[in-house]
């Protein structure tokens, strides 16, 4: 079950998607064993505090949610604080997802958690649904995602990864994969939310198993093109019959996100499954 994703090793190939586990504490709130998965991915940190958007944030659809959170995290300083220490002292392989309004931002904020210790890789987030809505830089075009990471890569230590996460827009996702690769990125993880709205019309991101075939299709012509890439693979998945879809695609690992909302020990139920199936 071991995996080799960007440089770091890896006990299995399940790792939380950022987000969706909260501070971390949640999941083991029901049983979880953060030190048993893959890798934690943290919600999408900023420099400073953000609130996230106005209520409903979150509203069910067949086969996935909908959702408009607007990226609530408590901001750098509070992170390394209080949730990073806690999540290291749980054995979690901690993987810090950053969101930014510009290049240097995006630049400073992987400085800084470079230099914090229990930090073992770091995921670009460039797949925002509505990037304007919510502030941070857009991504609207393949070279603006490699801008970002060319910015994160620059002056960042060479042994801590970049994880370059990128929308499933399947006319793009090749070219955009080869573009943050070529800008530095170690791993490409492919799969989030896709642009949707609420029913009051505001901008929104849709995740869940209705995304799943499209996030497999983008997993698979990355991989098919970019052979010797680390790709992960999230969107939609459940049951370990997802996550081997993913993997006989080509991904080295998975994430899982939309389904620890509806039943939190998801990951942890993965690991066992693909472990007794391996074993």
């Amino acid at each position: 079950m071991t995996v080799e994703l960007a440089g770091l090793t890896l006990p299995n190939p399940v790792l939380v998607a950022s987000g969706c586990g909260g501070t971390g504490r949640e999941l083991t709130s029901y049983g979880g064993d953060l030190a048993g998965l893959g890798a934690f991915v943290t919600r999408s940190i900023t420099w400073d505090r953000r609130d996230g958007g106005p209520a409903p944030r979150v509203v069910e659809t067949p086969s996935g949610l909908i959702h408009a959170a607007g990226l609530p995290n408590p901001g750098l300083d509070h992170f390394l604080a209080t949730e990073l220490p806690w999540l290291v002292r749980a054995g979690a392989r901690v993987i810090v997802s950053i969101v930014a309004a510009t290049l240097s931002d995006h630049a400073d904020l992987a400085r800084r958690l470079a230099r914090s210790p229990g930090v073992a890789a770091i995921e670009v987030n460039l797949s925002e649904p509505d990037p304007v809505g919510t502030g941070v830089f857009d991504v609207r075009e393949p070279f603006h995602a490699g801008s970002v990471v060319a910015a994160v890569r620059r002056d960042l230590a060479g042994d801590i990864p970049v994880l370059a996460k990128l929308r499933p827009d399947l006319l793009r996702v090749v070219e955009g994969a080869r573009i943050v690769l070529d800008a530095g990125a170690a791993a490409v993880v492919v799969g989030n939310a896709q642009p949707a709205a609420l029913p009051d019309g505001r901008a929104a991101g849709l995740s869940g198993p209705a995304i799943r075939p499209l996030a497999l299709r983008c997993v698979a012509e990355v991989c098919a093109a970019l052979p010797d890439a680390d790709v992960v693979g999230c969107g939609g998945i459940a049951t370990a019959d997802d996550a081997r879809s993913f993997l006989a695609a080509g991904a080295t690992a998975v994430q899982v996100g939309t389904a620890l909302l509806h039943d939190p020990t998801t990951a942890a139920r993965l690991v066992a499954d693909l472990t007794q199936e391996d074993t």
